[in-house]
């Protein structure tokens, strides 16, 4: 089994790949393998709503985003990291979950996704649910840890000394290590949920 961890942090050393490594480690110990990708400080443009990923599969911009689907499409549970700015993730980030998600045609269904939020006081909370959103749109379930995916340090190397953010990573690791076991057995078992064709309505019909 295989885990991808995308860092949204400007800061390859930071206190986000603090909270991250800790995960890193857990799922060593699970006997799962994992990959992270540093994304923060690259120049990526977020979506022009062109339409051209319907027709083709894949986005329009050909850059990280187009690197990462089969990445994406092959892993088995997605740990997405990032610091608080403003109360909301990395705007990087954000432009590279939206124009992935958006643009890969294939079933996400029950890959495991986890959002991980590192502030120095406030905001997670607010940026633990905008991550969350991109997994519940897609027919991914959600891990939990003990308390909400969250840790705190303001300057570079701090979050090593918030202990129960720190166990609350380790605590989340191994919740989802369970979940994507689990979710094999059940696919050998009893296959995917059945999808129904999509309906799309608005508020004008």
């Amino acid at each position: 089994m295989n885990v991808l961890i995308i860092n949204g942090s400007p800061r390859a050393q930071g206190n986000t790949s603090i909270a991250l490594h800790q995960m890193e480690q857990v799922f060593a110990e699970e006997g799962i393998e994992t990959e992270t990708l540093q994304i923060g400080k690259l120049d990526i443009r977020g979506c022009i709503a062109c339409g051209s990923c319907t027709k083709t599969g894949q986005c329009i911009f050909d850059d990280i985003v187009n690197e990462t689907a089969p990445k994406l499409q092959a892993c088995d549970g997605l740990v997405v990291g990032t610091p608080v700015y403003y109360a909301a993730a990395n705007s990087t980030l954000i432009s590279f979950l939206t124009r992935l998600f958006y643009s890969t045609p294939f079933d996400k269904t029950m890959k495991v996704g986890a959002g991980v939020a590192v502030a120095r006081r406030g905001g997670a909370s607010a940026t633990f649910d905008e991550l969350n959103k991109f997994f519940t749109v897609s027919g991914m379930p959600v891990a939990s840890s003990m308390y909400w995916n969250s840790v705190h340090g303001r300057e570079p190397g701090q979050a090593a000394q918030d202990e129960e953010g720190l166990q609350t990573m380790r605590s989340l690791a191994r919740n989802m290590a369970f979940l994507m076991k689990s979710i094999a057995l059940g696919k050998e078992k009893y296959g995917l949920p059945k999808r129904e064709e999509r309906c799309y309505t608005h508020f004008i019909r």
